[in-house]
């Protein structure tokens, strides 16, 4: 795409690009908040964030707690749900204010019911646009965490009941494009759900948002 641009910038003002000065540079925040300053010269940005995973829920008793919202200036990826103890997976974030995409985080899978000598897995965490959702927890065994700062949920723990934890549901995807810029913008990370504590087997952990600024220059 930049190399598209550039391309046209030539063709529509006849200039030469400045070369020393046209190839994107990227700024990426995974934790806080804060004031994010438009770099020296930068004609235009193009934002991608995500939104805070869900904790799984335990396998009995706690239900994982609910990921938080990122913002960027006026976007927003909505946390996701945490997933229920014995039951129901967690909803996926909304998205908010992108003019490329605005993309609902994944729901995490709901826990299974035990049946006669059948022991099913917690229901996994739901994924986001990154990925790198937590799987649930065999039986007797707890649910893993969402890779890091990929906002998707903790996956649910595994059987220690009448029926296995509950999925995180994963935080909203935002992708903007910015080209009237301001001086600076405030942004926050969202931070992650945890997984529901034992009673039974534990849910994993969600995922911590995320932020990636790419920033072209033109002459």
């Amino acid at each position: 795409a930049p190399v598209v641009r550039n391309v046209l910038f030539q063709r529509a003002t006849g200039k030469p690009l400045n070369v020393t000065n046209t190839k994107p540079t990227v700024t990426t925040f995974t934790t806080w908040a804060g004031t994010y300053n438009v770099q020296t010269n930068c004609t235009y940005i193009r934002i991608k964030l995500v939104g805070g995973g869900g904790g799984g829920g335990a396998a009995s008793e706690n239900v994982g707690t609910n990921g938080n919202n990122t913002t960027f200036s006026t976007l927003t990826g909505s946390g996701g749900a945490g997933g229920s103890h014995s039951g129901a997976g967690g909803a996926g974030g909304a998205a908010s204010g992108g003019n490329i995409s605005n993309s609902a985080g994944g729901s995490g899978t709901a826990g299974s019911a035990v049946t006669g000598a059948t022991t099913p897995a917690g229901g996994p965490g739901g994924n986001s646009s990154f990925g790198g959702a937590g799987g649930g927890g065999v039986s007797g065994v707890n649910g893993s965490a969402a890779a890091a700062n990929t906002g998707s949920g903790g996956g649910g723990g595994g059987q220690a009941g009448s029926v296995t934890g509950g999925g995180g549901g994963a935080g909203g995807t935002v992708e903007h494009l910015i080209t009237a810029l301001a001086a600076n913008y405030s942004y926050s990370v969202g931070t992650a759900g945890v997984g529901g504590a034992a009673g039974g087997q534990a849910g994993g952990n969600g995922a911590q948002g995320q932020i990636i600024i790419e920033e072209f220059y033109f002459p």
